[in-house]
């Protein structure tokens, strides 16, 4: 769900997989270079009237068909193992199906509007050193920066009331004393004496330094062992006590400091659920306590990258094209190739074959890897362990651009709408999130003009949509249907200057759009993994050779933890000595 994230380091918040619509292609003068660099030239086209989209396959594959390293897709998760690989001077392959890369956070354009697909809320992009963000850590290794705005609020819309939310230590206490009682506003500052003190234990290892074998044991603990000694010293035996508690459900901190007021506890819920997709029973403690620090402590900001997350996308490609790695869009992996138990590369759709000297990383969900693989290539138990892993419910979208001309000036960036506190953060219909960020970059619209993009952040079922015939008037019926509750609510945020017949882009997305466009299983956000109840699987496959990473992986869902992933699998394929001295390069 939205504004997700997984263990250890949570500083971006909400990244819905979403979709570029069919009929769009990009024009943006941002885009095309990476377009140019990374198809020899080539720019595919998507048309299908139904099924998977149809990008037209490359008549012949731009350069030597084979590399150190394939990875399959290009999402964040994908150019981060790309990129790191890269500047390990391995020599690595990223190939992408669509015409687009960035996976969930690719950005398109329509009459001049270009849309965020997914990421909206970010933190944490200037932050450098062992404590930043891991996809600023990632970026750092790569020597790119990415310019943004900082801001320091978002609009609330609950049954309470509405109130503009403000991040940093203090302005919090005013909402609550106007739309809660004395009571929360104490449960409140309880809680933040229990939890910020964590947030050095939390933040102690850098992602950066974790890899998926023994040689951890020199990254990662001997490398920062003292600074967690250090912070267990300072936290005294209460507060190491608590710290005992990181990987457990945050719930459970909750409930042992005795906190009742039902506000908090909604509030605790809906942040947990925007940073993961699950409510406080189901969220690891590390990642609510490394938010709080990011959100409640002196001097924190948010930032949005200017140009749009596209800006994320493009950064990692220059990364990953700088160091010599290569990036091939309309490339469809219709299969991964195993040889004698391991596998040795994967086949395209045009039936090219692309061997992988080292490795093939799927940065797929688990349940389309398996897919990939020849059937008699997956051991049952695998397949079985996947096939029974629950799934978060899919997405809905809605793509608007308009007319500022009546819009109220002081329109915020980013607005959330709950419309019932008993129905759970977690149901359908029921929260809706907001994004409209040609607020902070103009550019993202035309002159004059608003881009937004309104969402149910992973509380869609899939089940409605199932089997439905994306060209019937049931599902045309349906879309209008599940959609009107994110129109009123955009009614609610912009205020009356808005008016649905006066937009000039109008695009709805189903879980459908998320199935065929993002080619995810049953259009799911992910697993539906809860803390204290089961754990993401790590990155290496049963098939030697074969790794993965993104949001089937630890440390999870949201766009810190899958640049984690990616990360990770990159530092796994390296020596330890190469991976140390890359710590050492970017400070960490």
């Amino acid at each position: 769900m939205s504004m997700a994230t997984s263990l250890l380091i949570p500083k971006t918040i909400h990244f819905p997989h979403s979709f570029v619509p069919h009929h769009s292609r990009p024009s943006s003068k941002r885009t095309n270079p990476i377009l140019a660099r990374s198809s020899n030239g080539q720019q595919p086209s998507s048309s299908s009237s139904s099924g998977a989209v149809a990008v037209k396959e490359k008549s012949s594959f731009p350069g030597k068909p084979e590399a150190d390293v394939v990875v399959i897709g290009s999402g964040i998760a994908g150019l981060c193992c790309g990129g790191l690989l890269a500047r390990y001077q391995e020599d690595v392959i990223v190939l992408e199906s669509h015409d687009l890369p960035g996976g969930a956070a690719h950005s398109f354009d329509i009459k001049g509007y270009k849309f965020d697909s997914g990421p909206s809320l970010f933190s944490g992009f200037q932050s450098r050193g062992p404590q930043a963000n891991p996809l600023a850590q990632v970026l750092d290794a790569l020597d790119e920066r990415i310019p943004c705005v900082s801001y320091d609020s978002w609009m609330v819309y609950v049954p309470e009331g509405e109130f503009l939310s403000r991040i940093g230590p203090t302005e919090f206490f005013k909402d609550l004393e106007k739309h809660a009682s004395p009571n929360a506003v104490k449960e409140w500052q309880i809680l933040l004496d229990a939890v910020l003190p964590l947030s050095a234990a939390a933040m102690a290892l850098p992602p950066l330094s974790i890899r998926g074998d023994f040689g951890v044991l020199s990254t990662a603990a001997a490398r920062y062992t003292p600074s967690l000694l250090k912070s267990f010293i300072q936290m005294g035996p209460k507060g190491a006590l608590g710290a005992t508690k990181l990987l457990r459900p945050f719930s459970e901190i909750v409930d042992s400091l005795g906190l009742k007021d039902p506000f908090i506890r909604n509030w605790v819920d809906l942040l947990a659920f925007l940073l993961a997709g699950v409510k406080s029973n189901g969220i690891l403690s590390a990642e609510m306590i490394y938010m709080f620090a990011e959100w409640y402590k002196p001097g924190c900001c948010l930032e949005y990258p200017l140009h749009g997350s596209a800006a994320i996308v493009e950064a990692l490609v220059r990364g990953l094209q700088k160091f010599g790695g290569r990036l091939s869009l309309g490339s469809h992996v219709e299969q991964i190739v195993v040889e004698n138990g391991r596998a040795t590369g994967v086949k395209l759709r045009s039936g090219q074959f692309i061997g992988a000297r080292k490795a093939v990383v799927s940065n797929a969900s688990m349940w389309d890897t398996v897919k990939l693989l020849p059937s008699d290539a997956v051991p049952k138990s695998y397949a079985n362990r996947v096939n029974t892993t629950p799934q978060c419910e899919s997405f809905m979208h809605l793509h608007l651009g308009f007319d500022a001309e009546d819009i109220r000036k002081d329109l915020g960036i980013h607005h959330i709408v709950v419309n019932d506190w008993d129905r759970g953060v977690d149901a359908d219909q029921n929260v809706v999130l907001i994004s409209i960020p040609s607020v902070l970059s103009p550019d993202l619209a035309p002159p004059g003009k608003h881009v937004l993009h309104a969402y149910l952040p992973g509380t869609e079922p899939y089940e409605l949509w199932k089997g439905l015939d994306r060209r019937s008037p049931e599902y045309k019926n349906l879309k209008s249907q599940r959609s009107e509750v994110m129109w009123k609510a955009v009614e609610r945020a912009i205020g009356p200057g808005f008016s649905r017949e006066k937009c000039e882009v109008k695009l709805v997305g189903s879980p459908l759009t998320h199935e065929r466009f993002l080619r995810r299983n049953r259009g799911t956000y992910g697993p539906a993994i809860e803390a204290g109840k089961g754990s993401f699987p790590g990155h290496a496959s049963p098939i030697p050779q074969l790794y993965c990473c993104g949001d089937s992986t630890f440390p999870g869902i949201g766009v810190p933890a899958v640049a984690a992933s990616g990360a990770i699998v990159a530092n796994s394929l390296v020596s330890v000595s190469q991976h140390s001295q890359l710590l050492d390069a970017i400070g960490i």
